[in-house]
């Protein structure tokens, strides 16, 4: 199973659009990527919410699609809180993550981006090489779609590398 986070609880946020996009690009590829936003996250701890969305999104994963905005030089703290109360074992170790950076300025979320490989090496998952940071994002969505070919290719090149790995 193939599993989605968009990674913010910002209502309305591009990161939720590039998200669904990226869900379409793998149906495109006859793949069902289930989406997990975290738009209404707000477990602080581990309780029957949790464990739900625990069960159904992160524990029958195999692998994740990171869809991570920028927050101050790296990725929103509600991303890391869910993966802090998370059994770590059951739902991330030794499983495939695909990074993707989103950000309204030209870096795409680099930064987060290296963050997030550092984690995920920690916790024992496996970083598939090919990370996009997509910058200006703002300029590269219109209608809640990619406008630009050349993205839409380049995310499509992730993907089937991704399906690969």
């Amino acid at each position: 199973m193939y599993t989605i986070i968009s990674a913010t609880n910002r209502i309305g946020s591009n990161t939720l659009k590039v998200s669904k996009q990226y869900q379409a690009f793998f149906k495109e590829q006859g793949i069902d990527a289930e989406l997990l936003s975290l738009e209404d996250f707000n477990s602080f701890q581990r309780d029957e919410n949790f464990n739900q969305l625990e069960s159904e999104f992160l524990a029958p994963a195999s692998k994740f699609i990171f869809v991570m905005p920028e927050y101050n030089g790296s990725f929103p703290g509600v991303f890391k809180l869910m993966m802090d109360i998370s059994d770590l074992s059951t739902c991330w170790n030794f499983k495939k993550v695909m990074l993707v950076g989103v950000a309204s300025g030209r870096a795409g979320n680099l930064r987060g981006i290296d963050i997030m490989t550092n984690m995920c090496n920690y916790m024992k998952m496996h970083v598939f090489f090919n990370k996009l940071p997509i910058s200006a994002v703002s300029s590269e969505i219109e209608n809640d779609v990619f406008i630009k070919e050349q993205t839409i290719q380049t995310i499509k090149t992730q993907i089937e590398g991704f399906i690969k790995f």
